[in-house]
């Protein structure tokens, strides 16, 4: 079988969980089928690997026209494919165009279907900066309509999916949960990463990893942290914000509580596996403070590390962290705008406080949590899971073919 696998981008570089993932499911794939990856941007040194650019004058960004333009050239390199299969709004055009001009299965792997939703167009708009995310709306809608099969990584986002998409037959969708390498994600409690920026081992850590948008909820955590353990630390991996109001928010909220208590490190640098992975696994907690979410990897990485979750109950979250068993999670109520924020801000970051602080109070019950995540990192979320399970349904499609 010859399978062509279309995404924004590979490896991940400049994206973070949905290039992470098409990296790591091509990889098991290819243990077991031919899969030729067509990504955008720049040439990869991997054979089977080839890089599309867009038209002239859309270069910079990710432009949704740049998208579409590629998109062609590599819907017409597929033509001695069996199956072509698209991840992300970016692709799914392509794989659409390809299997429309070559008579193939399109199968469309989607994620994060919370930025199209109702309320969320100014998300949307940053997400996506290029202000074009009409235009991947309909890249991704028309796909959809068509798509011989629609692969979620939840059992919550196939439901969004239906949503917004009640077009598509259920019978069409399949869910294919992630995920995590745990040779690459392990509890390695060196401590260089620490020495480099002045973290102290014998203290609490408290974690949070991820970009800086509303949907992740770092003002939130931020809030909460004003009520944790004095002796706390918290450490702030942080991507480049793309919203300027929400960076000032987050800016004035750590200004203050660095003010008010020591020990808060904001990383602003990318760090390599190696630095990511000890700071996971020297954690006390990793937090998950998000008001929207399709599946947080990063939190499989910090259970794959042996480190306890403290998680918002929204999203997928609860079908990869199990309340009591591998991390906590909080409930509060929703707006009903859609947005995912909470009726009462202040009740809500009592409660994120609280749920870190039953952790940090409690080393047995937070190695315990711990060590169970670990066990279900391994268990329930190989990638060589997730690659026969997506097979079979490459193999579903074509079995007449």
């Amino acid at each position: 079988m010859r399978v062509e696998l279309l995404t924004r981008d590979y490896p991940s570089q400049t994206r973070g969980e949905a290039g992470g993932h098409t990296v790591e499911l091509t990889r098991a794939l290819r243990r077991r089928i031919r899969v030729r990856v067509r990504c955008f941007h720049t040439e990869r040194a991997e054979p089977d690997t080839y890089a599309y650019r867009g038209p002239e004058g859309h270069e910079q960004g990710y432009s949704a026209f740049q998208f579409l333009g590629a998109g062609l050239g590599m819907a017409d390199d597929c033509f001695d494919a069996d199956l072509v299969h698209s991840h992300t709004w970016a692709t799914n055009a392509a794989g659409h165009v390809a299997g429309r001009l070559y008579g193939i299965p399109h199968v469309m792997t989607m994620q994060d279907k919370e930025l199209l939703g109702a309320g969320h167009e100014s998300e949307a708009a940053e997400e996506r900066p290029d202000g074009r995310h009409a235009l991947s709306g309909w890249m991704e809608r028309a796909s959809a309509h068509e798509a011989d099969a629609l692969i979620a990584e939840s059992d919550a986002t196939r439901e969004t999916i239906l949503a917004l998409y009640p077009e598509v037959a259920r019978e069409r969708t399949h869910v294919i949960r992630p995920g995590v390498d745990t040779e690459l994600w392990w509890p390695d409690h060196g401590a260089a990463v620490l020495d480099r920026f002045g973290i102290d081992p014998a203290k609490p850590i408290v974690m949070f990893a991820g970009p800086v948008t509303r949907r992740k909820g770092l003002p939130h955590l931020l809030r909460a942290a004003f009520l944790f353990r004095p002796d706390a630390q918290l450490v702030l991996c942080c991507e480049q914000p793309k919203s300027p109001e929400v960076a000032r928010e987050v800016d004035e909220l750590i200004d203050e509580l660095s003010r008010r208590r020591a020990g808060v490190f904001r990383i602003n640098s990318t760090l390599d596996q190696l630095g990511m992975r000890q700071l996971l696994a020297h954690a006390t907690l990793f937090a998950c403070p998000s008001v929207r979410e399709a599946t947080g990897a990063v939190n499989l990485k910090a259970m794959a590390c042996g480190t306890p979750v403290v998680a918002t109950a929204v999203g997928s979250i609860p079908e990869f962290v199990e309340h009591g068993d591998t991390g906590l999670l909080v409930r509060y109520e929703q707006h009903e705008d859609g947005s995912g924020e909470p009726v009462d801000r202040e009740r809500f970051a009592f409660d994120l406080a609280h749920s870190v602080n039953v952790l940090l109070d409690d080393p047995e019950l937070a190695a315990r949590l711990g060590e169970a995540g670990r066990r279900r990192a391994v268990q329930d979320f190989s990638w060589d899971g997730a690659a026969e399970r997506t097979l079979a349904v490459y193999q579903h499609l074509t079995a007449d073919r």
